[in-house]
């Protein structure tokens, strides 16, 4: 084997000795509890919504300039990722095994 594929094994094999200490990251701790409740509430309260509209609109505005599909595509997965975004990160952060 060459030296460079024992070095990439060795890094890889060390991510994994640390992966079962990152995998208890979001089970616990209350230090950021307030900016998150803060940031959670702005982007699934009326304000995430206000954004993923705009940013629907301007996806599709952007679609008509170009007269392309891709734009319009890009603004309707921004507006999905801003709708389903925090709800899909609490339930990834939050899952005990």
């Amino acid at each position: 084997m060459s030296k460079k594929t024992v070095r990439t094994a060795g890094v890889v094999m060390g991510l994994a000795l640390l992966a079962p200490g990152l995998a208890m990251a979001g089970s616990g701790g209350t230090e950021f509890t307030e900016v998150y409740d803060l940031l959670s509430g702005w982007a699934k309260g009326t304000l995430g919504k206000i954004i993923a509209l705009a940013i629907f609109i301007v996806g599709l505005a952007a679609g008509i300039v170009r007269q392309s599909v891709v734009a319009a595509v890009a603004g309707i997965a921004g507006a999905m990722i801003m709708n389903y975004g925090p709800s899909v990160i609490e339930n990834i952060v939050t899952a005990v095994i």
